[in-house]
């Protein structure tokens, strides 16, 4: 029988990178630079990395895409959560989620809160499940980039974190499709 406290050894993680900007291209694109080299630094695996206008449709549609992809097991977006017109990332998550992680939005706030005070009231951070696939959906910034990886992602993307993660659960994000 497997103890539970026996250490358990590292599991890599293919992650998708989504930065939604009407303006930057990958020469400007610092957000997405962050979390490509928080997640190679953690030992995660890159599986993919693109840059979308604020176009509700086009950024569901990708993220929809990397939810059918056997080669990405997570995706995480950057921009396009505030309140302004053109901010749809959330909306176009929302549109593929099949589970929202609610906990995820109140858990970004939280960590916002120690850095940006009561601003953080703007951010609109949000997680869910699709198809076997984790979405995270992160504010434009660096510095909120930083903060949703090192303060929630790094550790609930390690398969060693305790008491629970979500990589122990990636097995049974689908298991209701083996029901009879």
């Amino acid at each position: 029988m497997h103890s539970p406290d026996a250490p358990k050894e590292f599991i890599p993680v293919r992650i998708a990178v989504l930065t939604v900007s009407d303006s930057r291209g990958l020469a400007e694109d610092r957000s997405g630079d962050t979390l490509a080299a928080r997640i190679e630094a953690a030992g995660h695996i890159l599986a993919d990395r693109k840059i979308l206008p604020d176009e509700r449709a086009e950024i569901a549609a990708q993220l929809s895409a990397w939810c059918d992809s056997p080669d990405v097991d997570v995706v995480i977006s950057t921009g396009g959560t505030g309140l302004t017109g053109r901010d749809v990332s959330v909306e176009a998550h929302r549109d593929v989620y099949e589970k929202e992680i609610d906990a995820f939005g109140t858990i970004f706030t939280i960590v916002s809160m120690k850095k940006i005070g009561t601003s953080a009231v703007q951010s609109r951070a949000c997680a869910g499940v699709a198809r076997g696939t984790y979405l995270f959906a992160l504010p434009g910034s660096p510095g909120a980039c930083k903060d949703g990886w090192d303060e929630i992602l790094e550790p609930q993307l390690d398969y060693r974190h305790r008491p629970c993660n979500f990589v122990e659960i990636f097995p049974r994000l689908e298991e209701h499709k083996r029901r009879k």
